[in-house]
């Protein structure tokens, strides 16, 4: 028998494949820990917590840390260490989307360090772990003692023609036109984040209630697990907040009103709100320690924020404004332009209210392009998207130590949704690097960095299919009357106070990309899809406004802007443009000034051309194509004589290329020489009239480019030799001597 009792329970997709969880085999020192597989793809999910709580922490110290390990992919990491290292943008992603759902799960009173470890122990090509990293943590979390209102669960959904399905095979999910990660509990939705390719409000709405179905059923199997769990039966006791009614009474009696007067003023400065609420604040504080000078401040921060928070969501139901004056609905004022940066490649400066990005763009060659070396994937990326958020924007002094996960996640979400609108590969030929940088912030700076990237791409001269803005959604809604209000374009304070984060941007056609958080549970479907539709109004609203300062991409680009194309010639033809060595390539590109690079792809030859210049582009696409057109019957080129023999001109009539010009083929008249015709070179005009089949040689011609001379008789039309007139009799020579009779052979041995 083995040293280990083990607990498996089983999810069965709607395709049939089922997705097992085991418990109590591996790592028994953590709280908690499972092993999900689906496939040959296994993840291992650890949870621990600290017993003690670290001295004034008012916060839930949660950390999730996604991780893929190579060797269960059979790889070795290409870094020069050759091992795992800091965590990838890809991991750092999938750890915020299991954080995202995981943290609202908890006793807002449980303030002990909580870690969860998820690492990709076993890959499989076409299972994508990402959808299965929540569901993991969640196991996890329901098998130990740590208090924790789940299970939860993620499930990928996409619709791959025209069907939705749960957690699709990697290989189908290329097809797909809608790619969500939906998270939810057996109740409610609680976060959403994908992509889709232009599709409609009602689309996404049915694609989240899809996944939500597949959600439930694995809760349940969680829930099977638990029970047959000892350990989770009980949850571990940690000490309550201490609390005194009266306090809290009285605070809430001496802020509530006031904080309602001066979210009802509708000051538009984020700076001016902050003044009034702190009055208020400042007030009350000096009349309790007047009262009782060792006032509990951190029991007094908790019940001042409860009661000013309930004072600014009750203003905005009731009266149906906002804190900084507007209507639900109505968006803040923008001002936008494009050029800013001289400098850069494209550049655009995009504010809405208080909320600034400056974005620059960046164009490359094939050489920039980013490697990408994961356990899952290899290769490389040619569009980049990043996104800065400086301590200054908000006002702060921070430490600059680099881009952490917030920035990660914003930026590819504005990623995702630019990437949905760039030319393609044939007719964007450049690696792209869009960079946006929050100079303010108060709320939506994500939004206003797709908004910007757009501008600035097309200000680049970048051929986007169409136009992307962004917007994002907010929610206040009170549990006990059921109203709520759905708010358009949402301030950071916005943010804060409300249940919903819902961040959706689109073209005018459609949906291109989102991220949603909910604080609540319980969202409806109709909340949902008025948000939805609100988001739409607000997004074409933006599109109009920034179409006032850029309606379509630039004509060209601009004057220092590299040059790029790509040639696709037969594969071939790679060794003759590369040449020995490298010499041809080598000399082209120092004759014109390029950088060609040549990879093999799809059996073709993909050629990479940059320059600084158009006339040096011209240049070197002539080259690659001299070499790489194959010569055609018929065609007339521009040749020039390389030598000249007395049966005719060697002619290179294209790159590289020579083809006979038989002296025959010069003229209609007969030349007994080409001295004083041509003369080494010349450049001609040549047809090509033949290519030898077993040879491969060329014949040109310079006479069938000539009128014809009037009553000239083709040498093929000419009699046959047994047509011919009768010449006489052939004139006796006498009989041929024997080899050995010969009087002139050389006599004696060879």
């Amino acid at each position: 028998m083995p040293p280990y009792n083990a607990v498996t329970k089983h999810i069965t997709l709607p395709d049939g494949r089922q997705i097992s969880i085991e418990t109590g085999k591996l790592a028994k020192f953590a709280d908690g820990a499972v092993v999900v597989r689906l496939g040959d793809a296994m993840l291992l999910a650890t949870v621990v917590s600290q017993p003690s709580q670290r001295e004034g922490v008012d916060f839930l110290p949660l950390s999730v840390d996604y991780q893929e390990k190579f060797g269960g992919a059979g790889k070795i990491p290409g870094s020069f260490q050759r091992r795992e290292g800091r965590l990838s943008d890809y991991e750092v992603l999938v750890s915020r989307l299991v954080d995202r759902i995981l943290r609202p799960m908890f006793p807002k009173d449980y303030h002990y360090e909580v870690q969860v470890m998820i690492s990709l122990i076993s890959a499989d090509k076409d299972v994508q772990p990402d959808a299965l990293a929540a569901l993991a943590a969640s196991a996890a979390l329901s098998v130990s003692d740590i208090p924790f209102a789940g299970p939860i669960s993620e499930v990928r959904v996409a619709r791959i023609d025209g069907q939705l399905q749960i957690n699709p095979k990697t290989s189908d999910i290329e097809r797909a036109d809608i790619d969500l990660i939906v998270g939810a509990t057996i109740d409610s939705v609680a976060m959403v984040e994908g992509e889709m390719d232009e599709v409609s409000e009602e689309e996404m709405v049915e694609a989240i209630a899809f996944a939500h179905e597949a959600i439930k059923e694995q809760v349940r199997v969680q829930q099977e697990l638990s029970a047959a769990v000892e350990k989770s039966h009980v949850k571990r006791e940690y000490p309550k907040y201490d609390e005194n009614d009266e306090l809290k009474q009285r605070i809430t009696e001496a802020v509530y009103q006031k904080a309602y007067e001066v979210a009802k003023s509708g000051n538009t400065s984020k700076a001016g709100r902050k003044e009034g609420f702190g009055a208020i604040r400042k007030a009350l504080v000096e009349e309790l320690q007047a009262e009782n000078p060792e006032l509990d401040m951190k029991m007094f921060g908790r019940y001042y924020g409860s009661a000013e928070k309930k004072a600014i969501r009750d203003m905005m139901i009731k009266e149906r404004t906002r804190l900084d004056g507007r209507q639900l609905t109505e968006i803040r004022p923008i001002w936008s332009e494009v050029n800013y940066l001289p400098g850069a490649h494209g550049s655009a400066l995009f504010t809405r209210g208080e909320t600034q990005s400056l974005t620059s763009v960046a164009l490359g060659t094939k050489l920039d392009e980013q490697i990408v070396d994961s356990a899952m994937v290899s290769g490389y990326n040619k569009f980049m998207l990043h996104y800065n958020f400086p301590a200054f924007s908000t006002g702060e002094v921070k430490p600059n130590r680099g881009p952490g996960r917030r920035e990660v996640g914003h930026g590819n979400l504005a990623m995702r949704s630019i990437k949905k609108v760039l030319p393609s590969e044939e007719e964007n030929p450049y690696t792209i690097r869009v960079v946006s940088d929050i100079l303010e912030s108060n709320g939506s700076s994500s939004m206003a960095t797709v908004c910007a990237s757009s501008m600035a791409l097309m200000d680049a001269g970048i051929k986007l299919k169409a136009a992307v803005s962004g917007i994002a959604m907010g929610l206040v809604q009170d549990k006990e009357t059921g109203e709520y209000a759905v708010l358009s374009d949402i301030l950071g304070d916005e943010d804060h106070l409300g249940d919903m984060d819902f961040k959706v941007t689109g073209t005018e056609k459609g949906i291109v990309a989102c991220q949603m958080d909910i604080k609540i549970q319980g969202l409806s479907n109709e909340i949902l899809t008025k948000a939805l539709h609100q988001a739409r109004e607000g997004r074409l609203h933006i599109l109009g406004e920034m179409a006032k300062t850029i309606s379509a991409p630039a004509e060209d680009m601009k004057p220092h802007t590299p040059r790029s194309t790509k040639i696709l010639v037969d594969k071939e033809y790679i060794g003759a443009i590369i040449g020995p060595g490298g010499k041809v390539v080598q000399q082209i590109q120092k004759d014109t000034n390029a950088t060609i690079t040549i990879e093999e792809k799809d059996e073709k030859g993909h050629v990479y051309i940059y320059t600084s210049n158009a006339n040096d582009m011209a240049a070197a696409v002539s080259r690659i194509r001299g070499i790489a057109a194959t010569p055609e019957v018929g065609e007339t080129y521009d040749g020039t004589v390389r030598s000249i023999q007395a049966y005719g001109a060697f002619v290179e009539f294209m790159p590289g290329k020579d083809g006979l010009l038989h002296i025959s083929e010069v003229s209609y008249d007969r030349l007994p020489s080409l001295d004083g015709v041509l003369q080494v070179g010349q450049e001609v005009k040549v047809q090509l009239v033949e290519v030898d089949k077993k040879t491969g040689k060329f014949r040109l011609s310079m006479k069938s480019l000539l009128p014809k001379p009037e009553g000239y008789v083709e040498p093929s039309e000419r009699p046959e030799r047994s047509e011919r007139p009768d010449r006489g009799p052939r004139p006796d020579r006498g009989p041929r001597p024997e080899r050995g009779e010969r009087s002139d052979r050389p006599q004696g041995n060879r």
